[in-house]
């Protein structure tokens, strides 16, 4: 590809993305990860002024501390990854990557925790996705950092599948930022039905009414739809009994949004899987869910009670 040429992409992409942006209309993400010519000139985030220069692009940091999970999940690289495609490719946002949590922070800190000269914190960017697995230790201030991140300053935080499983047990205002908690996924990796509650919300609307989906349901506790906006959820219906099942009503959400003070949070309990990653369906979710984090799009998000698809039916 010619300089010229490249050039004259990346400076569409740019247009583009800004039209996007102004409109608040629903985009497309790329057709597959790594599908895209991507927008040329590297990062090209920043201005004429170079590295010093305005960001002219959102900025998303993809945050993923799995040191203290009993496993690593296959799918955490892969997700990582293809978060940062979907911001390069749709040319909306630019992307760093941090598996530390000394990011955490409103002043810029290496991966060991000592300062630095610049970079990536929590005064530059706009939003965050978190698949960070189990007790991710942060500090008394880090934490204060990250609530005000989000609860203060308006910024948006989107997590993954084993994101609920992180500081449950350390710190309970995690969980009341996040929706709730991990607690075991019933039936392993297993095949379901997924019901779609929201068909507005710009990250569900693509979605059918109902669909199949084999993947590993994580189950949430402290959870209330007083508090969050339920988009999707497992149809118990249809899936074996089972002991861990602790619903005692039917009610399983997989995906939700809320607001935490003025930040938008979203939660999704997909996928297990690497491969679930490169389903369109899939990345089209969390690709439209950054989007409304970041403030591109708007939904109605105020909490809805749960209704049985029997009684739903019926009227």
């Amino acid at each position: 590809m010619s300089i010229r040429f490249r050039a004259i992409a990346g400076f569409t992409a740019l247009m583009l993305a800004a039209v996007w942006s102004l409109t608040g209309q629903q985009s497309a993400a790329p057709q597959a990860p790594g599908a895209g010519q991507g927008r040329g000139g590297g990062r090209g985030g920043r201005g004429p002024g170079g590295r010093g220069g305005p960001r002219l692009r959102k900025t998303v940091l993809v945050w993923a501390d799995t040191r203290n999970g009993i496993a690593q999940h296959d799918s955490t690289s892969h997700a990582m990854a293809l978060v940062e495609r979907l911001g390069y490719e749709s040319g909306l946002w630019d992307t760093f990557i941090r598996t530390d949590s000394n990011i955490i922070s409103y002043n810029a800190k290496m991966t060991t925790g000592q300062p630095a000269s610049g970079g990536p914190n929590l005064g530059n960017i706009d939003a965050i996705f978190f698949m960070g697995h189990r007790e991710v230790q942060l500090d008394d201030q880090q934490k204060a950092d990250l609530l005000k991140f989000v609860h203060d300053d308006g910024k948006g935080f989107v997590a993954a599948h084993v994101a609920l499983t992180a500081m449950n047990a350390s710190w309970p205002e995690f969980g009341e930022m996040l929706g709730g908690v991990y607690d075991d996924h019933p039936w392993g990796q297993a095949a379901g039905t997924v019901i779609n509650e929201d068909p507005a919300f710009p990250a569900t609307k693509h979605l059918a009414p109902t669909f199949d989906m084999n993947d590993e349901f994580y189950q949430v506790k402290n959870f209330s739809r007083e508090k969050s906006r339920v988009l999707l959820r497992l149809d118990l219906s249809k899936m074996p009994a089972n002991a861990n099942n602790h619903s005692t009503n039917g009610d399983f959400p997989l995906a939700w949004a809320k607001m935490y003070g003025k930040g938008r949070v979203f939660y999704g309990s997909f996928a297990h899987s690497a491969k679930t990653w490169d389903d369109p369906d899939v990345y089209h979710m969390y690709f439209e869910a950054i989007r409304w984090a970041l403030g591109m799009t708007d939904a109605d998000v105020a909490p809805r009670p749960y209704v049985p698809a029997a009684a739903a039916k019926s009227n």
